[in-house]
């Protein structure tokens, strides 16, 4: 064998042997998350990145992202020791970014004794006690529509991570076996998302699901105020409305008659209630005496946090936003009469232009921007995924590198990290985050500046179902006041 021959072979066997110890590190690591969430009810993402129910090969592609964005090299070996270390430690109920740790590991690492000093040091207010626990909010799901399915799976989801929303009731019209035995088979299969990660079991004596062994009760209801919750045990609960049909502070009131209600958060745009994206302006509420809710529109919440980041560095002259929009349920699959324009046309062979009240609706959220935005939409024949076109002109002149920069910086950093997703890859298509759970993942490849480096062209991904549906939770916890401490 020649010398280039043993050294090629050499090579090979020290690549795999150390992708190997890798793979140890990822199985190591695996095993604390699970046992740091369903024991101590904490729960470790990897810069924003959930880590439950990940696969070893899932884990170790989180960490190559996590280097190319952070521009560091985040090792899973650091990482696993870093949550061995942890699982030591008597923390509260809390999320952790174990990536933002690392990254301060190896900047400061030299400086503590120990590993256990380094940790004792960041996540010293998350020790101990810290005051009364969380008591759980019951929460009803008023529909049980797209959205309202994809809530349900998040409610049950996250019940093992110190449990601060419970989903008691879900109210529709109907509710025969056979409807219930249909509304069980859409959320245990979801031709977009897959199948659900548990059981659904039906019990039509009592009219309820036991999900993952929650229990949840069938109301059949035609009118929000005739439902009596407190018959089912469900008090000060949060009603979330995704029906479409009630959109206005007097219908959304009808919730409030209904005993056992106290708050109510609307899944789409509202009207005469506070429009909020959780991130950009839900510290505007005064939980004490807003009741009402919208968590606005899933366009909105993609392009409000990347506006924001701009308009609050460069500033925002006037702008257009296109979006590309999955086609929705109100479109008609083969050509039919519409109330709406072009909306009658086959939603699944044709691109169909229509409005969106997107451009308006972000002005709710960011003031300064009023009269400065114009906004359409383009519905295409895909049934999840959107893109909004951000064309901007700015307040003074910008290169890609501090644009880019900006909103990376916004990812890792502030009260953006879990709305930001910051993509370094080139051949992102719709089909690559559907399952994301930020609302804005931010193309950098793509952005163009224009010579003058006032004009700009963003370009905005979003799951408008599954990335839409973290907002409302994360919005639904904020306004239930059962949010964790929080390490980001």
């Amino acid at each position: 064998m020649s010398t280039e021959a043993r050294e090629a072979a050499a090579a090979y066997d020290s690549e795999f042997k150390n992708y190997i110890d890798r793979e140890r590190s990822a199985v190591a690591l695996i095993a604390a998350v699970g046992e740091l969430m369903y024991i101590k009810s904490v729960e470790l993402v990897l810069f924003r990145n959930h880590l439950v129910d990940r696969s070893i090969s899932e884990v170790l592609q989180l960490h190559a992202y996590a280097r190319e964005v952070v521009k560091k090299p985040i090792l899973v070996h650091d990482t696993a020791q870093l949550a061995k270390e942890i699982l030591q430690l008597d923390l509260v109920p809390s999320k952790l970014d174990i990536g933002k740790l690392a990254a301060e590991w190896m900047e400061e690492g030299k400086t503590f004794a120990s590993m256990s000093d380094f940790l004792k040091k960041k996540l010293q207010h998350f020790i101990g006690e810290a005051g009364a626990p969380l008591k759980p909010r019951d929460v009803v799901l008023y529909g049980f529509g797209r959205i309202g399915r994809l809530c349900a799976r998040e409610l049950v989801k996250q019940a093992g991570k110190g449990q601060q929303l419970r989903l008691r009731a879900i109210v529709t019209r109907g509710s025969s076996e056979a409807e219930v035995v249909k509304r069980a088979a859409l959320l245990r299969m979801d031709s977009v998302h897959g199948p659900f990660a548990g059981t659904v079991d039906i019990n039509m004596t009592n009219k309820t699901l036991s999900i993952n062994g929650q229990i949840v009760h069938l109301i059949d209801a035609s009118n929000p105020e005739d439902v009596d919750y407190e018959q089912y045990g469900i008090t000060n609960a949060l009603v979330i409305d995704n029906t479409g049909v009630f959109t206005n502070l007097e219908a959304l009131s009808r919730h409030q008659k209904a005993k056992g209600v106290s708050r109510v958060l609307l899944t789409a745009p509202g009207k005469e209630i506070p429009n909020i994206v959780y991130g950009v302006n839900h510290k505007d509420l005064d939980r004490e005496s807003d009741k009402i809710y919208s968590a606005a529109s899933c366009t909105t919440n993609a392009i409000a946090p990347i506006l924001k980041v701009v308009n609050d560095a460069i500033g925002v002259e006037r702008g257009h936003i296109e979006t590309v929009h999955a086609y929705t349920n109100d479109q008609n699959l083969i050509d039919n009469m519409h109330k709406k324009s072009r909306r009658g046309r086959s939603a699944a062979i044709n691109m169909v232009i229509t409005e969106t009240g997107a451009g308006k609706a972000v002005t709710k959220c960011i003031p300064e921007l009023k009269d400065k935005l114009t906004a359409n939409a383009v519905r295409v024949p895909i049934p999840n995924g959107s893109l909004a076109v951000l064309s901007l002109t700015l307040s003074k002149p910008t290169t890609m590198e501090e644009i880019n920069g900006l909103i990376r910086a916004a990812s890792l950093e502030g009260e953006l990290v879990n709305q930001i997703y910051y993509s370094y890859e080139p051949e992102l298509v719709s089909s690559d985050i559907i399952g994301n759970t930020c609302c804005s993942v931010f193309d950098s490849p793509a952005t163009i500046v224009a010579p003058d480096g006032k004009n700009v062209v963003l370009y905005v991904w979003y799951d408008n179902e599954y990335g839409y549906t973290k907002q409302v939770m994360r919005l639904a916890k904020y306004v239930s006041k059962v949010n964790r401490l929080v390490y980001y």
